[in-house]
């Protein structure tokens, strides 16, 4: 288990929780201007390493160039990987022998020590086994990191690490068994395609198809119950917690500020609050 890709997998909750956002705004790249004049920019990511996504524009170039420093949701350094294992039991305790068949194959497929992936939360599996392909470190968000280091700027996280990855800890051991039994039953043709179909909505900086859609999958697999309390933890939450950090930085330097594009739009969206706090923001071509 490669764990610099395995730090990766709650921010790839994006494929569980795509974007719960209004008509209202639909865009993915913003540029910002504080009440004060500085000029910062806010940009909505999609956590995959699809090349599709990751060649960036001169816009998005010419933007980190310009600030003093990169802003994410978690800066991955210094973590540790125990929190994203289960301490006191194991998968083999809680599946059935066909479930922990369709374990082995998908660890195998996912480039995992089957040992770890036994020992893993429920979340965390359900969120890796839920991508239709092995990833690498080479993810949207991780490139825009170290283009801006090359570029030596600074490198800053919204969220601790104990925070982001912490989150699910607030669903129970039952609720994160129906997450990972939920994908256990999709087949690799259906996550395939839902992953174009959320590839497209991306690529069309259309948030209010990538909601429909969210809805349609993820809501379509979970019970209901659970699907509400992700997305208000999930998002509804930590939305206040990246627009305070978000806002606070952007006031005092440029910052360019990478986020999931679920967290952008809404009434509990990054776009709204930086309005709410003042700013003026301007649609920018990604």
């Amino acid at each position: 288990m490669r764990l610099p890709i395995i730090f990766k997998f709650l921010i790839l909750l994006s494929f569980f929780v795509t974007s719960q956002v209004q008509a209202t705004e639909k865009g993915l790249f913003w540029k910002m201007e504080s009440p004060t004049g500085i000029v910062s920019y806010l940009f909505g990511t999609m956590h995959t390493d699809d090349n599709r996504i990751t060649s960036f524009s001169p816009n998005v170039i010419n933007a980190i160039k310009s600030v003093d420093t990169f802003v994410m949701e978690t800066k991955q350094d210094n973590n540790d990987p125990t929190v994203l294992l289960m301490k006191d039991a194991t998968l083999r305790e809680m599946l059935t022998e066909q479930e922990l068949e369709q374990v082995r194959e998908l660890a195998d497929f996912h480039v995992m020590h089957l040992d770890a992936a036994m020992q893993m939360k429920p979340w965390l599996l359900a969120v890796v086994f839920d991508l239709p392909k092995p990833q690498t470190p080479f993810a949207q968000d991780n490139i825009l990191m170290t283009t801006s280091e090359d570029l030596l700027k600074d490198v800053e996280g919204l969220e601790s690490a104990k925070t982001h990855f912490g989150v699910m800890d607030d669903f129970s051991r039952e609720e994160q068994l129906v997450m990972l039994r939920a994908v256990l039953k999709r087949t690799q043709e259906q996550k395939e395609a839902d992953f174009e179909r959320l590839i497209a909505a991306y690529l069309e900086g259309d948030s209010d198809k990538i909601s429909a859609l969210d809805e349609k999958i993820t809501g379509g697999m979970l019970p209901k119950p659970i699907w509400a309390k992700m997305k208000t933890k999930l998002l509804d939450e930590r939305n206040v917690v990246m627009a305070e950090g978000s806002i606070k930085v952007a006031n005092e330097k440029p910052v360019f500020i990478a986020v999931g594009a679920s967290h952008l739009a809404g009434k509990t969206g990054l776009i709204e609050a930086f309005k709410k706090a003042g700013f003026k923001l301007t649609k920018v071509a990604k």
